[in-house]
């Protein structure tokens, strides 16, 4: 190995010296200083996103603060304005990158992994990572609606009979209103159909735009075709019209904007730009005093070169078996009827959290997301995604999507055993073996040090859930681990392992479970403060809320339990912003679905200040009904990860999932969750079925004036040693699946 004999070291230390440079080594072995030593640092997967991400920043800082007269997306109108709220000094920014207004909706169809987005002002950007297409009107005069320069503008999300984002501007006598959605055929398309009104007539104008919502996407080439009712982009995209415009004009990088050149006579085969920075425009007449001019947009769905069309079920289809909510709030139930179908187009292929900037594979994201799948019974769908874990596993039996991140095993076995508990569907008998392998990987990682270190027993240092903070001996990823070798037994036990198998494996959960509750009650009282760090070597801080996994999801501890309890008051009066998580490592954000993982733990001890917490989340979605993983406190827009965060809707899912019915223990409870003003409503609610271990579960709530009628149905073989109604506000009762009762308010 050629790496062992010459001195790298020493070569890279003294050519920095030679030109000026910081030394990288000494640098990198102080920054090291801040995390425990660890066979890992930071994953490649995430190195490498890094780069990318702030490669596109550096492009972004060449291309756009030299041309603030062009028509720039919504985030760069928005954090370039000096006057306001979302704008961020540049001076010593090496990269400019969007961390004010990170929200994008995804359009598609439920079977294909090609995901179209939508930016807050109707941006459409229809390929993954491509250039967009944009809209503007101007009339005769020269006055322009531009979308993106505007304050407001109303946008929505249908979701029948298909998911369409729509989006409506105007003002000043010019109007627009874009609807963008998929269409199923032989070959699957993007149809973008497009009105635009002048008073006093004027022009509705599609432009191609060299960005997206991140910054700069090259535009090398447009041509048009013979017929001009098609635009050809890069020699690899065709953007078809329904009839040829009247007007097409291009302008390169040096010529500036195209918006600056749509009345130079130019001739008609288009621009090609060496920068890429090419800007093309297709201009249709509006007649003065007419009701306007509609035009359609058809894309391919799929990038001919990189991807291939799959068979696509159509929405209702794909939807036909999931769980049905009803509630007297309209606003909440569009946000669980949306979440279900980011669900569903997020697990078209491999599952991802995102459809842009996460559209790539986390363990630890799609096991959560497969649990809210689950939940609404998409088993079958759920038993597809199982099977694609199989050849992540390494020989080890570590389950591979980050290099470090020692929760994974954990988090496969326990939505295997869930998969197990709730579903019809068989696991295929490879499973065995890999579930094995993935439990004896985990307690041969664990550390063996002096028993009288901190760590002695734990998983060793990794990067964990990477909101956390640096490499650190993570209680995350031990109760993780925890709740998987827990799950093993289960899985195992399915599998008639035998009972040397089955008695190893519940000795080295014992053992990791003694390690854990060790190593927490032996941190020092100043540091623990009666809570869970998020190690044992870290203060309490924002990244002890990855300990909460203890109670939620995976209950190795009680309901109210006085440790969880500790942690969750130190979150609560330390960590919170506009009554919201903020996570400080990393997102420096509210987080949606970490909010919501306090109500969780809130819901489960019977603390109904929950409900605010729900509230604040369901305040925070976009008028698209979407989260993204970190929303900015002042601007209210996304500020990290992707706009539409998968695991954000699965909490949700889960979230009203578990007011109506959850598991605790061999108890099933029902109705805790629900808003008081909802049992007053005198409006019918309704949720299910949802899977349970129990079979297939249904609750129906009808409020009265005297109380409320509840109907729970339950269809499975096994039953619950008790189903529990604990509706807030009225008389805790054991009741009978599949009967008809009646509850007293309290007090009657």
């Amino acid at each position: 190995m050629l790496t062992r004999w010459l001195p790298w070291k020493m070569i890279i230390r003294r050519a920095a010296r030679r030109y000026g440079f910081i030394d990288p080594v000494s640098l990198m072995a102080k920054l090291r200083r801040f995390a425990q030593p660890s066979e890992v640092q930071e994953p490649i997967e995430l190195i490498r996103a890094g780069i990318l991400f702030h490669a596109r920043g550096l492009i972004n800082t060449k291309a756009i603060q030299h041309n603030l007269d062009w028509i720039w997306p919504f985030w760069v109108q928005r954090q370039f304005n000096p006057s306001d709220v979302s704008f961020i000094p540049r001076s010593f920014s090496v990269s400019h990158v969007n961390l004010t207004h990170r929200n994008w909706t995804a359009v598609g169809l439920p079977d294909l992994d090609d995901y179209p987005i939508v930016d807050p002002r109707g941006l459409i950007t229809p390929y993954h990572d491509s250039w967009s297409i944009d809209l503007w009107v101007m009339d005769e005069t020269g006055q322009a609606l531009y979308p993106s320069k505007l304050p407001e503008v109303d946008q929505a999300l249908d979701l029948e009979p298909t998911l369409r984002v729509i989006t409506r501007a105007g003002g000043q006598g010019l109007g627009l209103e874009s609807r963008v959605y998929a269409e199923p055929d032989t070959q699957p398309r993007l149809t973008v159909e497009v009105q635009g009104w002048a008073s006093q007539g004027g022009w509705l104008i599609v432009a191609l735009r060299p960005y997206n919502p991140e910054g700069i996407q090259f535009i090398e080439k447009i041509t048009p075709s013979a017929g001009r009712s098609c635009l050809h982009v890069n020699a690899r995209y065709s953007l078809e019209f329904d009839s040829p415009p009247e007007r097409t004009v291009y302008s390169n990088y040096a010529e500036g904007d195209v918006v600056h050149r749509l009345w130079t006579d130019q001739p008609g085969h288009g621009t090609s730009c060496k920068v890429g920075m090419a800007t093309g425009a297709a201009m249709f007449p509006i007649p003065r005093g007419s009701s306007g001019r509609s035009i359609k947009l058809n894309l391919p769905l799929h990038d001919p070169q990189t991807t291939h069309p799959r068979s696509s079920q159509n929405w209702a289809q794909a939807k036909a078996s999931t769980a049905e909510l009803s509630i007297p709030d309209p606003w909440m139930q569009k946000l669980y009827d949306t979440a279900v179908h980011t669900l569903i187009l997020l697990s078209a292929r491999e599952i991802v959290p995102g459809p842009y900037t996460y559209k790539r594979f986390w363990f630890r994201d799609a096991c959560l997301m497969l649990n809210a799948l689950l939940a609404i019974g998409l088993d079958k769908r759920a038993a597809r995604q199982l099977n694609s874990f199989l050849p992540n596993q390494r020989v080890t039996g570590y389950f591979h999507s980050q290099e470090g991140e020692w929760d994974a095993n954990g988090e496969v076995l326990w939505i295997l055993d869930r998969f197990q508990q709730l579903s019809s569907h068989q696991l295929s008998p490879a499973w065995s073996k890999a579930a094995f392998k993935a439990a004896k990987w985990i307690w041969n990682k664990r550390v063996k040090s002096n028993s009288s270190d901190l760590h002695h027993g734990l998983l060793p240092p990794g990067f964990s859930a990477e909101h956390l903070g640096p490499v650190d001996y993570y209680y995350w990823d031990n109760f993780w681990c925890l709740g998987g070798l827990r799950s093993a037994r289960r899985i195992m036990k399915r599998f008639q392992a035998s009972e040397a198998t089955l008695n190893r494996i519940e000795n080295e959960a014992d053992n990791l479970e003694k390690a854990i509750f060790t190593s927490i009650a032996s941190i020092p009282e100043h540091r623990s403060r009666g809570g869970v760090p998020a190690s044992p070597y870290r203060r309490l801080d924002a990244g002890a809320v990855g300990s909460l996994a203890a109670d939620y999801p995976l209950q190795i501890t009680p309901p109210g339990d006085s440790l969880i309890q500790s942690t969750l008051s130190f979150l609560q009066q330390e960590c919170m912003y506009q009554n919201g998580f903020f996570q400080d490592m990393i997102h420096s954000g509210i987080n949606p679905y970490l909010t919501l993982h306090l109500a969780q733990v809130q819901l489960r001890s019977g603390d109904l200040s929950c409900l605010d917490l729900v509230r604040t989340v369901a305040d925070l979605a976009s008028p698209t009904g979407q989260w993204p993983e970190a929303i900015h406190p002042l601007t209210l827009g996304g500020c990290m990860g992707d706009g539409q965060h998968g695991w954000a809707a699965a909490e949700w899912v889960m979230m009203l999932r578990n007011m109506f019915v959850r598991e605790e223990g061999d108890e099933l409870i029902i109705g805790s969750g629900l808003f008081p003003d909802w049992l007053q409503s005198g409006q019918p609610l309704h949720f299910g079925p949802t899977l349970t271990p129990y079979g297939p579960v249904t609750v129906d709530i009808r409020p009265d004036s005297a109380g409320a009628k509840l109907r729970v149905e339950a269809s499975g073989q096994q039953k619950p040693k008790t189903v529990q109604a604990s509706l807030p506000g009225f008389a805790a009762e054991t009741v009978q699946p599949n009967e008809t009762v009646h509850l007293a308010r309290d007090g009657q």
